[in-house]
């Protein structure tokens, strides 16, 4: 039986003070009067997404989506799925995406894609990790917080089956085989 452990990567103080950052970039490249619209893939983005629109100084409108690629798993299955699409109307509008991770960048360009295809007037990514050691497909990125090892993260909003979205930092998740002694 395999234990998990996990261990502390990114210090709670360290995502905080690089999202305030973020938010100072975004309010400096961003319209100050029309407010532009801020999606949120759930859910692992929801810590980073919440934080960064308080670190933003412009007008925001909020949105969501979800998608699906891990299935439970420790790794990406490539196949990227909408579970939970937009309500509201982007063509025209500035939109930043927000996202948790960007890893393969399958799941990334599946977005991209499909939020290109409403013709938002402009469209940035924003993640709060990259993982370039697991890319398969380069994919732009305007902002990003960390740039990180090849490791299985959680914590801040990312999860495994569903668990550790409330650490309120990132770890590196540790699988220990369980001594049968």
């Amino acid at each position: 039986m395999a234990i998990e452990r996990v261990e502390p990567y990114l210090s709670a103080e360290a995502i905080g003070t690089r999202i305030a950052e973020i938010g100072a970039e975004l309010s400096r490249d961003l319209d100050p009067v029309e407010p532009t619209v801020f999606v949120c893939v759930l859910k692992g983005s929801i810590m980073f997404y919440a934080d960064l629109l308080r670190a933003v100084t412009t007008p925001t409108n909020c949105a969501f989506l979800a998608v699906s690629s891990y299935h439970g798993g420790t790794k990406s299955t490539g196949a990227v799925r909408l579970t939970h699409d937009l309500t509201i109307d982007i063509a025209d509008r500035d939109v930043v995406l927000v996202e948790d991770i960007v890893d393969t960048g399958l799941t990334m360009d599946y977005l991209l894609n499909l939020l290109r295809a409403r013709r938002p007037r402009s469209l940035r990514v924003c993640t709060l990790l990259h993982k370039p050691a697991r890319e398969e497909i380069k994919v732009p990125i305007d902002y990003c917080g960390f740039t990180i090892d090849d490791v299985f993260v959680v914590g801040f909003g990312l999860d495994f089956q569903q668990r550790y979205r409330d650490v309120p930092f990132i770890g590196v998740m540790h699988f220990d085989d369980a001594d049968p002694a």
